[in-house]
């Protein structure tokens, strides 16, 4: 008996609209967006700003996150496809010989966007709080980001929880006595849809995944399928504490009159967990096999907390 060794096989959509998928992954995408909505919204109010510069934020939060992270995901692990696939770049769209869009467009299927990479998602953050404060010059841009790191830690936290329901970003293979040993059932390297539904005669993915947990037939197929780490749910947690260290230190100390304090233990606390949590990941893909050493996930953290460790430890000032 083991603490949390299980199968894991959901479904990563919850239920469609026609030829809509309404995926878990892209639900807790949207709870990321209304919680830190909610929570920056408790902040200005409390800095008593107005409720016109809260919904300006959110839109420029929205866009600037989403597109970053979408370009993140293309640039940094998987510009090789999508140089061949520029349409499926902004598009929630993936070529398919044997479906149709709209049911008459042949050769593409609906997918949503489930390449997003935080890596994007942050530089382009960034850029986007440069813009907002460029229209409402009374918010200073280190003063708004040491806020916005706040809803983010949570926002993180959702987002490796869909990644969790999707069954992707898993971790390594790890012998099945550990203690959080799960073994995911549609794991794309392990068992591909095409896979599954060739050994099982399934139609469709999702019924071949089925039929492998619990069809007896199967059960030398499900056998095969390692257990591995659930690199997803490490993140995620370490992402709920973090979100609770910056909240606790904005709220009962005086951290927050630090100009830049808060971002910076941001910066070092999201990307040492993201540098450590890539040791039990299999691998991204990206440029790691020409640099070596390291994952694409960790060269690309590295930047990120030096300039967290910077914001944390420069001299004060009360310039912002």
């Amino acid at each position: 008996m083991y603490f949390l060794g299980f199968n894991w096989n959901p479904d990563g959509t919850l239920f469609k609209l026609g030829f809509i998928q309404i995926k878990y992954y892209n639900l807790l995408w949207i709870a990321a967006f209304v919680v830190g909505w909610y929570i920056i919204k408790k902040i200005f109010l409390n800095e008593k700003k107005s409720m016109q510069q809260v919904d300006s934020l959110f839109v420029y939060g929205l866009v600037s996150i989403m597109l970053g992270a979408r370009l993140g995901h293309v640039i940094f692990y998987d510009w090789a496809y999508y140089k061949n696939h520029l349409l499926e770049i902004l598009l929630p769209i993936r070529e398919s010989a044997d479906e149709s869009l709209f049911g008459f467009i042949n050769g593409y299927e609906f997918t949503g966007f489930t390449g997003l990479a935080s890596h994007g998602a942050t530089i382009a953050a960034i850029i986007g709080v440069w813009l907002y404060c460029r229209k409402w010059k009374d918010i200073k841009m280190l003063w708004l980001l040491d806020r916005m790191v706040i809803p983010s830690a949570i926002g993180a936290c959702f987002v490796r929880l869909g990644n969790f329901f999707n069954s992707e970003i898993n971790g390594k293979v790890v012998d099945k006595s550990y203690a959080m040993a799960v073994r995911f059932i549609r794991d794309s390297d392990d068992m591909p849809a095409y896979k599954a539904m060739a050994l099982t005669k399934e139609k469709t993915a999702s019924a071949a995944y089925k039929a492998i947990e619990h069809n007896p037939e199967f059960s030398g197929v499900l056998e095969s399928i390692p257990f591995r780490h659930p690199a997803q749910l490490y993140e995620s947690i370490c992402y709920l504490f973090l979100f609770l260290l910056l909240y606790r230190f904005y709220w009962k100390t005086n951290k927050k009159d630090k100009v830049g304090y808060l971002f910076g233990l941001f910066m070092v606390g999201l990307w040492t967990t993201r540098f450590l949590i890539e040791y039990f990941k299999k691998s991204q893909g990206g440029f790691e096999e020409s640099l070596g050493l390291l994952s694409t996930g960790q060269w690309l953290s590295i930047p990120m907390i030096l300039v967290g460790l910077y914001f944390m430890f420069r001299p004060s000032s009360s310039a912002q």
